[in-house]
């Protein structure tokens, strides 16, 4: 099975759609999807579709739901047969039939289960790559956390659950999956300009600038590769154009990192190794 939310719902298994098209089942589904090999309750799960007030039928929709979902999987997956002669469990590995419907989305003491890898969840790929990239970058390896990364990354088709109504809970998944999005980006842009690769992400940065203006991280990426590109002038331009933005937006001054970046700029230093420091600087001062 094959479950995609990062972009638009995709859900797949043996080649055939198992996405249901009503809107509360597609709640249900990527929530189910996202916390993957867990326990998700029921409370949870009618919080997600009806809100803090769920309706008295709520309980019996939601089994409804369920229903409708398996009855999806079970179609996909076909019918399993009888058992085989050995007398093996429905469950059983060594059962050459595969896991049933009941299997897959099984239902737990209070709540409902969905027993697929994390590696068929794009979500959870992406947490699991990220974390791996991260690792590599906080050892030094910058060519490996680079390009993990950026594998992470290329699994996004769009905003997370794009398609899908916002409850409580999708609401937070979306907001948690955007932020780890955000900081794998800054990271893997720190870990090319490390690499020496600026006029590769110059481009991008350019484009990240307009989208997100009150991001002072990504602005102070876009100046270290201007000045590693010779074009000192543009990334002081970068900086002026920043504080413009957050005095105007927020009333606020740009971050001390940000400033000392900008003074190393201006005297002509080498502003990746500045930035690095105020990187260090940061983490010492929250440290003590």
């Amino acid at each position: 099975m094959r479950i995609r939310v990062l972009g638009t719902l995709h859900a797949e298994t043996a080649g055939a759609s198992i996405a249901p098209s009503a809107a509360k089942p597609r709640q249900i589904l990527a929530l189910l999807a996202l916390r993957s090999r867990h326990i998700v309750p029921v409370s949870d799960l009618m919080e997600e579709v009806w809100g803090a007030g769920p309706p008295r039928s709520a309980p019996t929709t939601l089994q409804t739901y369920i229903l409708q979902l398996r009855r999806r999987l079970r179609a996909a997956l076909g019918d399993p047969g009888p058992l085989p002669p050995t007398g093996n469990p429905p469950c059983d590995p060594r059962d050459p039939r595969g896991p049933g419907d009941k299997h897959i989305l099984a239902t737990r003491h209070g709540g409902y289960q969905l027993e697929i890898a994390d590696a068929d969840v794009d979500a959870l790929q992406f947490a699991q790559l990220t974390r791996n990239g991260h690792a590599a970058y906080e050892a030094g390896d910058m060519a490996t956390s680079a390009r993990l990364l950026d594998e992470a990354l290329a699994l996004w088709r769009g905003p997370a659950l794009a398609d899908l109504p916002h409850g409580k809970h999708l609401a937070i998944e979306a907001t948690r999956l955007e932020e780890s999005r955000l900081g794998a980006l800054e990271r893997r842009i720190d870990a090319d300009l490390r690499l020496g690769r600026h006029r590769e992400v110059l481009g991008e940065l350019c484009a990240l600038r307009g989208r997100y203006p009150l991001y002072e991280n990504l602005h102070a990426l876009l100046m270290v590769a201007f000045h590693q590109d010779g074009r000192s002038s543009d990334a002081l331009v970068a900086f002026r154009r920043l504080r413009a933005t957050l005095v105007e937006e927020l009333g606020l001054e740009p971050s001390p990192r940000i400033d000392r970046l900008h003074q190393a700029i201006l005297r002509g230093e080498d502003a990746l190794a500045a930035w690095r420091g105020a990187e260090s600087g940061a983490a010492a001062g929250l440290a003590g």
